[in-house]
């Protein structure tokens, strides 16, 4: 069934030291985002460069942290249709964002690592394949205007050595 979704969160900006934004330097960037059925909150900043609190998530890794989940949830799909057992799977995901010079900038490509481990040696070849169906189904890679590469590793299961 084709559909429409809605989603919604809130925000709130926690960064007032008492001047607002009396100047670049005057409010903290900590912020919180919410949604209703969720157990817990995320907090955020920006990043450390833009006066940002390096503990807390800043967008760029949010959207790099959707773009690796979203492709591994559908990664866990299209194995399940091919009859893949997935029985491992961890990301080392990376971003790069340029500067444009005037106050912006945008993220230029995400690299996801994906190590999938399978349940036997006979399902390595179909499960190294399918990163470019996942990938075609992951709604966050399609909604974004900037290349995501994959660079898969398959392992089997109580086998040491990896294949790309």
């Amino acid at each position: 069934m084709l559909g429409e979704h809605d989603y919604a969160i809130e925000l709130e900006w926690q960064g007032d030291r008492g001047e607002g934004t009396s100047s670049y330097r005057a409010y903290g960037r900590q912020h919180t985002v919410r949604a209703e059925g969720k157990l817990h909150e995320i907090a955020g900043s920006s990043d450390r460069v833009f006066h940002g609190d390096r503990e807390r998530w800043n967008p760029e890794e949010l959207v790099l942290a959707a773009l690796s989940e979203c492709h591994m949830l559908s990664y866990l799909h299209v194995a399940t249709q091919h009859g893949v057992v997935v029985v491992g799977y961890a990301d080392a995901a990376t971003a790069r964002m340029l500067e444009d010079g005037r106050g912006g900038g945008r993220l230029v490509e995400a690299v996801l690592r994906p190590r999938v481990t399978v349940a036997e040696p006979a399902m390595r070849e179909v499960a190294a394949s399918l990163h470019h169906e996942a990938s075609e189904k992951c709604f966050i890679a399609a909604s974004v205007n900037f290349p995501v590469q994959h660079e898969p590793v398959t392992l089997v299961r109580d086998e040491v050595a990896p294949t790309e």
